[in-house]
């Protein structure tokens, strides 16, 4: 099977595996399909933690209120008696007016934080380290993890207003957020190889012949935006390290520059009768008993 490293811009994705005479209209797809997914669930996964620490979201029409606006306004919570965490609410304030404040006790924010954790590591982007490719499956378990995770924790689900239920309903509003600019649709997607444009038309192989075997580098790209830029020739990782070598050898050079010029006159490698000595087996000489 041929592996695509996926990438957007300079950062890797996921790894894909298809076989070499995949159609191509079918692999930018299923790249596609899993990169949207993958965005879906690190975007719940930010929300998580705030679920956990301070309860469900309140109506838009109160967020950002303190109090007594609140109470001047008349304003009431409908949700709040309803989305009532399992084994009871403790009261952790969101100083941002966000949330309601009534937050999970400490074992259900567990398991809430630690499916999370699962769910990130089985579509992170170290597993590309791992040479672990990322599938559908795999990524449709991670949702399906967090949302039984949040069923446990909110057994009479959470208001249909908040962000983490209308992910899980494909209601999400993404608009003037940054994460919309991230999101890919299938008729905008575009991979490129090798500074060329992979078109739907033609097969894998196409591209880079018949070897089953073949690991390369694809990016994934918006319609539109042109070729992506060429990666630098040096990492940003590999260049700490070439910084690093420098240092380390200029902070040499400084010693030997303070150390004594005739120190080395001493050593026996300086000894003009060294060779001479050797022969006449007159090195090694020791006064002592041995």
């Amino acid at each position: 099977m041929v592996q695509l490293h996926v990438k957007r811009g300079d950062e890797s994705q996921f790894l894909f595996s298809c076989s070499v005479d995949v159609q191509l209209e079918e692999a930018i797809r299923q790249i596609n399909a899993i990169y949207n997914r993958r965005l879906k669930v690190e975007r719940i996964c930010t929300e998580i933690p705030e679920l956990a620490d301070h309860g469900v979201t309140l109506p838009p029409n109160m967020q950002g209120l303190t109090a007594e606006q609140i109470v001047d306004l008349n304003l009431r919570d409908e949700w709040e008696e309803k989305c009532v965490p399992s084994g009871g609410a403790v009261l952790r304030t969101d100083e941002i007016g966000r949330r309601n404040g009534h937050a999970p006790n400490d074992r259900m924010k567990e398991v809430l934080m630690k499916t999370m954790d699962e769910a990130k590591a089985l579509i992170s982007k170290k597993q590309v380290q791992a040479n672990v490719c990322v599938t559908m499956e795999m990524v449709k378990e991670a949702l399906d993890q967090l949302r039984g995770a949040v069923m446990i924790v909110y057994p009479m689900e959470l208001p249909p207003h908040d962000p983490i239920r209308m992910e899980f309903e494909e209601r999400e509003d993404l608009s003037g957020m940054q994460a919309s600019q991230q999101v890919i649709t299938e008729d905008e997607c575009q991979l490129w190889w090798a500074a060329k444009e992979m078109q739907r038309g033609k097969k894998l192989q196409d591209y880079i012949g018949k070897n089953d075997k073949t690991k390369i580098v694809v990016k994934i790209q918006k319609k539109g935006q042109g070729a992506p830029a060429r990666e630098p020739l040096v990492t940003e990782e590999q260049q700490k390290q070439m910084m690093m070598h420098a240092y380390r050898r200029q902070e040499e050079l400084k010693k030997l520059e303070e150390t004594d010029e005739d120190s080395s006159l001493d050593s026996d490698w300086s000894d003009r009768g060294a060779l001479k000595k050797q022969f006449q087996g007159l090195t090694n000489i020791k006064w002592g008993p041995r």
